[in-house]
């Protein structure tokens, strides 16, 4: 039973990382730290959470912490992580890893040389949509994949994570908040690397200085052409459509977690197949494998490597946004 402590414990933990939990097989939370006390011992009481600390420093030195989950704003997941790692603590961090690929390679740098595992919670890659999906695709049930598309939009006016408005804390609006989990989706499902991106963003007077909204076409190496839009305005969204030249396997709300997915497979303008999948054991899917990384040494799907691609391909979204070409991602 390897057993957790949530640095940064905020609606992030409450949501889905709880739930998450009391769903998980082989860990449990212990500890958390969240710099406003009285609300770490409000949270450390609902869920009957025996260790409460003030900063990740101290809940990584906690003897009773085997793993630090790193929720913090996106800004200090990198003192966050080095710290953790230099307590000899292995960690899972949430996505985006970091605010470039710079701080996500000295991540990696870090847990290499403490000898300590490193993940990104790309939780999407524990869905049971995003595996049937990505079965299909290479059982060859849609054929040579041309075109991929996924969205992802959800209502963020007056959020609670205040943070999201600010770039110098998020590193961005919705491009890395959840476009992040788009492309992170594309490249698992396709097994495929992207090459060049391109990038149309827009603000408005509400979102600070970031992007509300924003589309980002992505040219993969094996040549299929993807698009991926996201927004904070509009109404909780998550399709996913890939097109072969024999077939279109679609998914609304593909990366949804609250309720059952339909997949549809169209070929030739008729539906020619369906089913239907629960993705609701992602959160624990994704906290038990990484107790099994720990333990057994089984590989983690979402090694720290995935999240440093990831911000290679935000870090190239967010040059083109600004320079108004297409950028190229550099190879890792």
């Amino acid at each position: 039973m390897i057993r957790f402590g949530i640095a940064g414990f905020g609606l992030h933990a409450v949501r889905r990382l709880m739930p998450g939990f009391a769903l998980a097989q082989n860990c449990k939370v212990t500890a958390l730290s969240r710099r406003d006390m009285k609300k770490a011992a409000e949270a450390a009481a609902q869920y009957q959470i025996p260790h409460i600390f003030a900063s990740t420093e101290e809940l990584a030195r906690c003897p009773e912490v085997d793993a630090v989950l790193v929720t913090t704003p996106n800004s200090i997941h990198l003192a966050d992580v080095l710290t953790s790692v230099a307590a000899r603590k292995p960690v899972l961090c949430e996505k985006p890893m970091g605010l470039n690929a710079e701080e996500c390679h000295r991540m990696m740098e870090a847990a290499r040389e403490a000898d300590v595992p490193l993940g990104v919670a790309q939780v999407f890659r524990f869905e049971e949509s995003t595996a049937r999906i990505r079965d299909l695709i290479a059982e060859g049930k849609i054929g040579k994949p041309l075109f991929a598309r996924a969205e992802f939009s959800y209502p963020g006016q007056h959020h609670a994570r205040t943070w999201l408005y600010d770039r110098a804390l998020s590193g961005g609006g919705p491009i890395a908040d959840v476009g992040v989990h788009c492309i992170d989706a594309l490249r698992f499902i396709l097994g495929d690397e992207v090459v060049r991106v391109n990038t149309v963003g827009r603000s408005d007077s509400e979102s600070g200085d970031v992007e509300s909204v924003a589309a980002i076409t992505l040219e993969f190496q094996h040549g299929t052409l993807a698009t991926v839009m996201v927004s904070t305005r509009a109404q909780y969204r998550t399709p996913l459509e890939f097109v072969g030249d024999q077939a279109v396997l679609r998914a609304d709300d593909g990366l949804n977690v609250e309720r059952p997915i339909r997949l549809e497979l169209w070929r030739e303008g008729s539906l020619a197949a369906e089913e239907t999948v629960s993705n609701r054991l992602a959160y624990a899917n994704q906290v038990d494998a990484f107790a099994a990384n720990i333990e057994l040494g089984k590989p983690f799907p979402a090694p720290a490597e995935q999240g440093w691609k990831n911000q290679l391909i935000l870090d190239a979204a967010y040059r083109s946004l600004s320079s108004g070409r297409m950028e190229t991602v550099p190879s890792s």
